[in-house]
């Protein structure tokens, strides 16, 4: 090894130094830099000769490992050969680094020739024929069994699926609907009953009966009771468990309009439609809840013997598949105990 400086070495090494005529040997060309040095390595064309009487066959790519300190190791690797007996002797390897060269040690490579005996030829032998070797059982019993059992594995998979096939599907689809929270769906039927306001006498009662069916549908849903079956006073009670006084009381006020309308002929005046209209939203804002989901997921109903079925074909489809697998995994075992027979 020469060291042309603190941080770079250069190194080469070599396989065999001895060799018959025509084999091939390498020499391993090993640099030593800093990261980021700009490394150029020897380039020999095929069949270039490194010296008189020595080939360069091949060379590989640049092999790159990382070293404490901040050093790299650049590795390349030259095959060799050569056709004449003799004892070479191989130049450094020079190698330029940011420009600067820097040469490895010089190598030695001893070529023999392939001893003849040329006193006895009758010993020289014609190559040998191809071996018919004996048909043995216990070689070829294992892929056999193997295979045997890849038949069934088939046969067994077949039969699945069939089964698979006239067992019908269970259709069970969940419903994903859109849920509008039960104030909003208040508010709007109340707009609704806004634009077609009604202040004949005949349409005060339709006014009142729709109103208030709103504020049943919507207690229904927010608090959980079926304000629909109750009456008014009913109504109340159950609201002054839920909220406060003045809430119940403005509401009460609109419940006892509405039934002197409907069951008393009582006749209203304008402002007075406006200020139970306004209580009714006013109750509705006051005892709204915010962010509720506005999607609904919506579960089919599946009888017992449909979620039996759907279990027996999810079975069914695990089985297949394992199945599948297993098939396979042993025809490849089948396969490669073949190969390696053959």
């Amino acid at each position: 090894m020469l060291c042309a400086s603190a941080q770079v070495s250069v190194e080469s090494k070599i396989d065999s130094i001895q060799i018959l005529i025509g084999e091939q040997t390498g020499i391993t060309l090993s640099v030593t830099a800093k990261k980021g040095s700009r490394v150029e390595m020897p380039v020999y064309k095929p069949s270039q000769y490194i010296t008189p009487g020595v080939e360069v066959l091949s060379h590989s790519d640049a092999d790159t490992s990382h070293l404490d300190n901040g050093l790299v190791k650049i590795s390349k690797r030259y095959t060799l050969t050569s056709f004449d007996e003799k004892l070479y002797y191989l130049p450094p390897m020079t190698v330029k680094v940011d420009g600067k060269a820097y040469k490895s040690k010089s190598l030695a490579l001893k070529v023999l020739t392939v001893p003849v005996d040329t006193l006895h030829p009758e010993k020289f032998f014609p190559p040998k024929g191809v071996q018919d070797n004996p048909f043995q059982w216990s070689e070829w019993e294992f892929a056999f069994w193997m295979s045997v059992v890849f038949v069934l594995v088939c046969v067994a998979a077949y039969y699945l699926w069939t089964r698979l096939k006239e067992n019908k599907p269970v259709i069970a689809r969940v419903r994903i609907i859109k849920k509008i929270p039960p104030h909003q769906r208040a508010l709007k039927e109340i707009d609704n009953i806004k634009a077609n306001r009604m202040t004949a006498q005949e349409d005060q009662k339709t006014y009142y009966t729709q109103l208030t069916d709103v504020i049943r549908k919507y207690i229904k849903e927010r608090f959980g009771f079926n304000a629909m079956e109750m009456t008014s006073s009913e109504i109340i009670s159950r609201l002054q468990q839920e909220g406060d006084k003045k809430m119940t009381d403005e509401l009460k006020e609109l419940f006892m309009t509405a039934d002197l309308v409907k069951f008393a002929k009582y006749s209203t005046l304008i402002n007075e439609n406006d200020a139970n209209l306004v209580n009714a939203v006013a109750f509705i804002n006051t005892t709204k809840l915010e962010n509720q989901p506005t999607v609904e997921r919506v579960e089919p109903d599946l009888t017992e013997k449909d979620k039996r079925s759907m279990r027996s074909r999810t079975m069914l489809k695990a089985s297949i598949w394992g199945l599948i697998v297993a098939g396979v995994v042993l025809l490849a075992i089948v396969i490669y105990q073949v190969y390696l027979l053959i």
